[in-house]
């Protein structure tokens, strides 16, 4: 069945899909701070020298691995009925990607040089002193393109958020397509949305890593 466009549908349809894409925004803009904090917690306490630390956490973060997005999204939708639904789509996004960004993390504090561990020591710094002050400010600069680029990554999942409730800019679109009967003008302007906000994302990102020498 031929569907010619219609330009009074996509008129209708862009207010309503910009409203869902606020919301869309805030769930990016929360779940990566959360998950940018938890997922340092995660990698700095993985360094732990006991196992009573260790162990846990490395459970957290293979459950994560071990299991779809939508599957915790859904799991927690089910266990936390009294709670709003986007707070429920952030928090499980935040801890979902935290478990990635620990390995970024890792990574970044693993590349940082023995000598400035070693400098730290000499000068009789506290642990937290070489942590926050010598280690990790290292390690984060050499990882933000890495953690800018799973912030794209979250956002283009934040439709999984529509399993929940969430009206978000993908909701939206298919709520107005089903009751209009106007399914390509919706989705077709919600991912031209989509692409004006993610492209020149990942251009800047582009040009951070030119300047990080990466």
């Amino acid at each position: 069945m031929n569907h010619q466009w219609d330009w009074e549908a996509a008129r209708e349809v862009l207010p309503l899909l910009l409203a869902g894409f606020r919301t869309t925004v805030l769930a990016t803009v929360l779940g990566t701070a959360l998950a940018a904090v938890v997922g340092l917690l995660l990698a700095v306490g993985g360094r732990a020298p006991t196992r009573w630390v260790t162990l846990p956490l490395k459970g957290v973060v293979e459950f994560v691995w071990s299991t779809p997005l939508l599957v915790q999204l859904v799991g927690a939708y089910a266990v936390f009925t009294s709670v709003d639904p986007l707070t429920i789509g952030i928090v499980v996004l935040g801890i979902h990607y935290s478990a990635y960004l620990a390995e970024v993390y890792r990574a970044g504090i693993d590349a940082v040089p023995t000598g400035q561990w070693e400098a730290a020591w000499a000068l009789s710094l506290s642990p937290a002193r070489t942590w926050w002050a010598v280690v990790l400010p290292q390690a984060v600069r050499g990882v933000l393109p890495a953690l800018g680029n799973y912030a794209i990554a979250m956002f283009k999942e934040t439709p999984f958020l529509a399993v929940i409730t969430v009206s978000e800019m993908v909701a939206q679109a298919r709520e107005y397509g089903a009751d209009h009967f106007a399914y390509p003008e919706a989705f077709t302007l919600a991912g031209l949305v989509f692409l004006l906000a993610s492209y020149p994302t990942s251009l800047a990102l582009r040009k951070l890593e030119q300047r990080l020498g990466h």
